[in-house]
């Protein structure tokens, strides 16, 4: 048995939003002593690497929590119930207008568990059909296709810094080997 637990004693919930909430629960740590837990419960979200002919699938958004424009693989939230693979084909079409004839799980991450319980389901997607990009009315997206290997270059230098993103295309270049 797990001698590392934490009793879960009151929940508290201090904002609920639309993407996430806030909690600060009160929980018995495994020393017997008392102390609270800050989180941002999170639903989780899907995102799917692209790969068609050694080239991966990419866009470029601002994310404001960093101030700058990010490269990533396409992803978004998790709507409730909704199965992880379903919205990695959403996804991907959403905001590269592809179809993929294959998408298969190529793992799931823990973003930040320091301070939310939210899971990304990756997913790497082939047999790729193009078609038009719909994104939602509030992401304003640049779809960019490079080589895997100048991707993999971006990551050595920092220019490419999203955990999803390097994750999905580390795993993809090892799976190559």
């Amino acid at each position: 048995m797990d001698d590392q637990f934490e009793e879960t004693l009151k929940e508290n919930c201090l904002y609920r939003g639309k993407i996430l909430n806030l909690r600060v629960d009160d929980v018995r740590l495994s020393n017997g002593a008392a102390a609270k837990r800050e989180y941002v419960e999170h639903r989780g979200g899907a995102a799917v690497l692209a790969v068609k002919d050694g080239e991966a699938y990419f866009v470029r958004q601002y994310r404001y929590a960093y101030r700058e424009s990010l490269i990533e693989i396409p992803a978004g939230k998790l709507e409730a119930g909704e199965d992880p693979m379903r919205a990695a084909a959403r996804e991907l079409e959403e905001e590269t207008g592809l179809k993929a004839k294959s998408i298969t799980p190529f793992g799931v991450i823990y973003p930040s568990p320091g301070y939310t319980n939210e899971k990304l389901y990756i997913f790497l997607a082939t047999d790729l059909e193009e078609g038009q990009a719909h994104p939602d009315e509030d992401e304003f997206l640049r779809c960019i296709k490079m080589p895997i290997d100048s991707a993999l270059k971006m990551i050595d230098s920092g220019e490419m810094t999203d955990a999803k993103t390097c994750y999905a295309l580390l795993r993809y270049a090892r799976s190559l080997k």
